[in-house]
């Protein structure tokens, strides 16, 4: 039986753009700077939210949108995405519409996500219904993908300004997504895993951003049990993932990291030198 899919446009546009600037001798320079692009969702031709956005993956962001602010529960529920750019508008139609959806919308949280994110409904109260497996994480592992990431990062490289994301098994990076906003991101990836039917019981998810509540709820649901990131930890991060049992690692490069949650689910089996370790 063949996985469902529903019709998707193809409407990816490139992450830069080119500009010129002057720098501090008055030369004139040329660049590229991150591609902002104000994107607006329909869902059955209601106004939901607008999300500024690369413009990469606007169709998976949009459908992990919809998948982690729980709008839709199951893929076949969705008939098509069609994202049109001279519009600037993603158009969701549905079977057979969404039940409850006014009452979703009254109810909303504006998060700390670059640009100011927002969680309808009552997600956080949701989490409680989350069920993580059993995870276990070693210290080899996490410099192992940690070496891997370095040779990502493509858009942030050549213009700045955004945030990366990734899908991973172990060491092994399955998928890479960068936007103006790691919430974005996070939904890009989502949207793919919905879309392929892929399971996140065995997957690491790291961003190259902070570790909010925002995205501790997110990989929650997306039932990926280990979170990594370069950057820092929230103080409601830390809470939500010890409640629902996400390892969680912070400040995590080169040799250097700290597990904020699940230690004891850490496996040390890479201890740095005393010479690196005394030189971080």
């Amino acid at each position: 039986m063949l996985h469902y899919r529903p019709q998707l446009t193809e409407a990816a546009l490139e992450a830069a753009s080119p500009v010129t600037a002057m720098d501090e001798r008055g030369r004139i320079r040329e660049g590229l700077v991150a591609a902002e692009r104000p994107l607006t969702v329909y869902l059955d031709k209601r106004e939901l939210v607008t999300l500024m956005t690369l413009g990469t993956a606007p169709e998976l962001l949009v459908l992990g949108w919809l998948r982690n602010q729980r709008m839709i529960a199951a893929l076949d529920q969705i008939l098509a995405i069609q994202v049109d750019w001279e519009t600037e508008s993603a158009a969701v139609t549905t079977r057979t519409g969404v039940e409850g959806l006014e009452a979703r919308l009254a109810k909303r949280t504006v998060t700390t996500g670059c640009g100011q994110g927002t969680l309808f409904g009552s997600l956080l109260e949701d989490l409680e219904r989350i069920q993580l497996p059993p995870a276990l994480f070693s210290q080899n592992a996490l410099y192992r993908l940690l070496e891997a990431l370095r040779h990502h990062n493509r858009v942030y490289r050549r213009a700045g300004a955004v945030h990366g994301c990734a899908l991973c098994r172990e060491e092994q990076i399955l998928v890479f997504i960068e936007d103006v906003g790691r919430h974005n991101a996070v939904d890009a990836i989502a949207g793919h895993m919905w879309l392929e039917g892929i399971d996140g019981g065995d997957k690491v998810f790291y961003t190259t951003g902070r570790l909010t509540s925002e995205m501790v709820i997110k990989v929650a649901q997306m039932g990926i049990p280990v979170l990594v990131s370069r950057s820092g930890v929230t103080r409601m991060g830390l809470e939500l993932a010890r409640k629902v049992g996400v390892i969680l690692i912070a400040r995590a490069k080169g040799e250097h990291f700290l597990v904020y949650n699940g230690a004891d689910r850490m496996v040390l089996d890479a201890l740095p030198t005393r010479e690196a370790a005394g030189g971080r």
